[in-house]
């Protein structure tokens, strides 16, 4: 070691010391996908179970929505209740939960640094499954011009001053979105006392409302600048006849527009899907890195709740196979959509595997799609098509069944998901549906 290397070593002083210890199966973070997954597998003998939370509280977005519709149909819970029926179930089946820690680093290929309130920690793991969860675009994401005012909010950063602080965002707002989320949003600034003035989109149709939580809203409208001194006073819009016009609040809600929340697996060299933006994964949801599974929306954004907490299982049981000395595939054919649609999930199909969760891949489109039909094609050779019921919208999700798996080849080239309009004409024949 030289003598510069020495003096640096000197003059960082001595290094704080890491507890190692050693977990069967670590599970990063506590959402519906986190703790299905650790409930399945701590269930199913995978040994020690371990799932890391860098909130002070396991649960996930549920535990911050109060209104109902989480949970499988036939029970649908408000949030908060959903979450600690996640949370119950994990730890009855033995996993342990962590809170307020914090993972910063791989320190090796199944080994992860956490800083918590303890102290510093590395842990080793036989399976890690990421399960971070998904985020919404913040305003500096969204490039909106303006003045850098107070009362510029997402609908994570609402819901948390509202259900957990019980604190009043302000008194006029003007929420921003497409999704269902918006709707949310409303709901929970008027549930706080505050005036819901507008509901801005930039799309054709806004969120399905009831009548009983009607908001105004502002179609084919984009915000053009936020004004305001140290608190927010105004919204600027231009709305699609190309006319700027003010709106006068105190406070913005920016909702949906979801991201993966995948910095931890990029800082672990997981390779990404470059259409979802979340780790590329097979049919069982492992990664291309062996040993490290993800699951929930860190694949590609939103989904609901009950959807990711399937997708954790069905990563769980892969990790049983894992665990069992099931050999980790080599990756076989990647999946790619065409335009309208804008990705797909599980988007890599292994050289041998189960099929996806429930058997359907999920799709997502940019635009409205009436009579349409999905076509599956590798190397030009037509694998399946599946007429969709109804109309694809935006921010909902598209299934399409597997059964066309079959005819796939392996070691062939990526497998191409494109749309057609319905060709189904009087007198002709219906084109062939492979049902799950």
């Amino acid at each position: 070691m030289s003598r510069r290397e020495l003096a640096g070593d000197a003059a960082a002083g001595p290094q704080p010391r890491r507890r190692e210890r050693a977990v069967d199966v670590l599970v990063v973070g506590t959402g519906p996908a986190g703790l299905a997954a650790a409930a399945r597998l701590a269930a199913h003998g995978a040994g020690k179970v371990e799932a890391i939370e860098r909130d002070q509280d396991p649960g996930g977005i549920p535990r911050h929505s109060p209104h109902r519709g989480f949970g499988p149909r036939h029970r649908l819970l408000d949030g908060p209740s959903y979450a600690r029926v996640l949370v119950d179930a994990a730890t009855a089946a033995g996993a342990v939960l962590r809170t307020s820690a914090t993972v910063t680093d791989w320190a090796g290929p199944l080994t992860l640094d956490l800083t918590t309130p303890a102290g510093l920690e590395r842990v080793t793991a036989r399976a890690v499954v990421l399960a971070t969860g998904a985020r919404e675009r913040p305003r500096s994401a969204r490039l909106v011009p303006g003045t850098r005012p107070d009362g510029v909010l997402t609908t994570g950063e609402l819901l948390r001053c509202a259900h957990r602080f019980g604190r009043r965002v302000g008194s006029r707002a003007v929420v921003v979105g497409s999704e269902p989320v918006a709707l949310t949003a409303a709901r929970t600034l008027r549930g706080t006392g505050t005036q819901v003035v507008a509901l801005v989109t930039d799309r054709e149709h806004g969120p399905p409302q009831s009548p009983r939580h009607r908001v105004p809203v502002l179609t084919g409208t984009t915000v053009a600048e936020l004004t305001g001194r140290g608190r927010l006073t105004g919204v600027r819009l231009l709305g699609p006849d190309g006319v700027l016009r003010l709106i006068a609040c105190d406070t913005v809600v920016f909702t949906g527009d979801w991201i993966p929340d995948h910095e931890l697996a990029r800082h672990g060299g997981v390779p990404l899907d470059p259409a979802t933006r979340g780790p590329a994964v097979d049919t069982a949801l492992r990664t291309a890195r062996p040993g490290v599974f993800a699951a929930g929306n860190l694949l590609r954004g939103t989904e609901p709740a009950a959807t990711a907490a399937d997708e954790g299982r069905h990563a769980a049981t892969a990790v049983l196979r894992h665990l069992g000395g099931s050999p980790w595939p080599g990756t076989g054919p990647r999946l790619r959509c065409e335009p309208p649609l804008l990705g797909i999930t599980p988007n890599l199909l292994p050289a041998a595997g189960p099929p996806p969760p429930h058997g359907r891949f999920l799709l997502r489109t940019a635009q409205r799609l009436p009579h349409a039909v999905l076509v599956v094609e590798q190397g030009g050779r037509l694998l399946h098509r599946q007429p969709l019921l109804g109309t694809a919208v935006p921010d909902r999700a598209v299934h399409l069944w597997a059964g066309w798996l079959g005819g796939v080849d392996r070691d062939g080239g990526e497998i191409r998901v494109s749309v057609m309009s319905d060709f189904r004409q009087p007198g002709t024949a219906e084109p062939p549906i492979l049902a799950p």
